[in-house]
């Protein structure tokens, strides 16, 4: 299943405006290989964020939503590197999301739809190794049981991590 940075546009900022009732419209900051960067406003404070598609999207589904990895920054609550992951379908209740980068891995807890790292030390750690990365492999299970792997390209993330914290002087 490929998928386009275009798409992954107009998925983030419906999503982010999902999450955040009170958000103007995002501006794009710049597309950096596979990433795009973005800002906007939230309750009248800067959040800075970046997102990307996968390159690859496999699974035994029929009908699987938007899905799409976003880090962000909200320096006004001292908050950087927020990983977030939205599958496009709710997760099993008790299940983790399994990321491989090279040789790294890690865990995320799920909520719904979304899974996310457990603090932020582990969001840092994410981030760092996804600097240095050139894949990233993303696993999770939806609550009827269906594993999907989605694989992500890094091509482009150091980029738009710079332009997303320099926006928002991180």
């Amino acid at each position: 299943m490929q998928m386009t940075n275009r798409f992954f546009g107009i998925s983030a900022g419906l999503a982010v405006l999902a999450l955040c009732g009170s958000a103007q419209a995002e501006t794009l900051l710049s597309k950096h290989g596979d990433w795009e960067a973005f800002t906007e406003k939230e309750n009248g404070k800067l959040v800075c964020y970046m997102g990307s598609v996968p390159k690859k999207a496999r699974g035994k589904y029929k009908k699987r939503g938007r899905t799409f990895l976003l880090i962000t920054h909200r320096p006004k609550e001292k908050s950087t590197n927020v990983v977030s992951f939205r599958a496009g379908y709710t997760f099993k209740k008790g299940t983790q999301v399994n990321i491989d980068i090279g040789k790294n891995g890690f865990k995320l807890f799920t909520d719904g739809g979304w899974a996310f790292a457990p603090d932020s030390a582990a969001d840092n750690a994410l981030v760092k190794a996804m600097i240095r990365g050139a894949a990233m492999v993303v696993k999770g299970t939806s609550t009827r049981g269906t594993k999907t792997t989605d694989t992500y390209s890094l091509t482009g993330f150091t980029a738009a991590y710079r332009a997303i914290s320099k926006a928002c002087k991180v």
